[in-house]
């Protein structure tokens, strides 16, 4: 089972993996307040807490077990190059070379790592190295534990929105009879995750991460900049963002949009030339986007157009089934909700071993 704690949301999610077709058997979501979780920071353990059961007891679920992830400036991701060796020498040899790499105290940081390309030349590997400050996990599975639950595999954001994409391409290629494409070489997409105070980038050609960060930007900034520019309420606000412009001035709502947009085309831009200057690819191919801030109104043209890329919005429900009632009051808009549940079910579409 899923458990993903966003800074406005929480969203549990279970997939029956026992069919044809992945299918979410149970759902639920909690609303947070403003002041429970900010910049990705935990500010009240107890509303959190209470979200979590609240999403217990709506989507009933049985089981205890739950995998969650977690995402912000405590968790480096960084391919590197290593000498060559085998997975289970590596195990220790990462830890010398993470010292080389992360930013914290090696003490400090829980590591993972993954061989990414076992024979780069030279006799080296390319590796994904995965580091998370002990503290921010600590603290993240202990909130599970309080709240009933235990956690059994704590990942990263950027990498469950990694398997949820993956998955639904999979599933819509299956579906097409897609041709066969060997030889071609796979096109480069940036994934961007937009939260409420966090978006996840991270730049796949593949199955293979090329370039992967967190920025300190969401919906509630443009949230905020809605407030402040045409005088309307957080509630108010909170619908425009979601794509209810209802009979607000559009061309004023663009304006304030794409003001507002400037850190998060920032972030896009200098991961665009990351990827050029570290020679993995020239350009992105397509941008996808997710989260509760895929749907800000006018954003997917205004960044189209400033960095000249197809920016689609993505939809993990696409070749999943799900039992009638299963979204509950939340069915009534899939389109809407879809985006909000990216992480979620990329966390449920791990199967054992994964």
């Amino acid at each position: 089972m899923a458990l993903d704690i966003g800074s406005s949301l929480i969203k549990m999610i279970e997939i029956d993996h026992s069919g044809n077709a992945p299918k979410i058997v149970h759902f639920g979501c909690a609303h947070l307040l403003p002041e429970a979780i900010v910049e990705g920071e935990i500010m009240d353990r107890g509303l959190v807490i209470d979200g979590i059961r609240e999403c217990v007891q709506q989507s009933g679920i049985a089981t205890d077990r739950v995998v969650s992830a977690v995402s912000g400036r405590a968790v480096i991701v960084k391919k590197i190059v290593m000498d060559r060796m085998a997975a289970e020498d590596a195990q220790e040899a990462i830890f010398w070379e993470a010292e080389q790499h992360v930013p914290f105290d090696i003490d400090d940081v829980c590591l993972d790592f993954q061989i990414l390309r076992d024979d780069v030349g030279a006799n080296q590997m390319e590796v994904l190295l995965v580091a998370a400050k002990k503290d921010m996990v600590n603290m993240h599975a202990s909130l599970i534990r309080d709240a009933g639950l235990e956690p059994v595999i704590v990942d990263v954001d950027s990498f469950a929105v990694q398997n949820c994409y993956e998955a639904a391409k999979a599933r819509s290629d299956g579906r097409r009879g897609r041709e066969d494409e060997r030889g071609q070489e796979d096109p480069v997409v940036g994934l961007i995750n937009i939260g409420s105070d966090v978006t996840n980038i991270n730049i796949i050609q593949g199955d293979r991460p090329h370039f992967t960060r967190d920025i300190s930007v969401g919906a509630t900034q443009f949230i905020e900049a809605l407030q402040k520019n045409m005088t309307v309420d957080y509630e108010e606000a909170r619908r425009i963002i979601s794509g209810q412009v209802g009979e607000h001035d559009q061309v004023k709502i663009r304006e304030i949009v794409r003001r507002a947009s400037g850190d998060l085309s920032l972030g896009i831009e200098r991961s665009m030339s990351f990827l050029k200057a570290a020679g993995d690819a020239d350009e992105i191919g397509e941008i996808v986007l997710s989260g509760g801030g895929a749907h800000i109104p006018f954003l997917k043209d205004i960044l189209a157009e400033k960095h000249g890329i197809k920016i689609s919005v993505h939809n993990p429900l696409d070749g999943i089934e799900w039992d009638d009632g299963v979204f509950g009051e939340y069915g009534d808009d899939l389109d809407g909700l879809a985006p909000l549940l990216t992480v979620g079910i990329g966390l449920a579409l791990r199967k054992a071993g994964k």
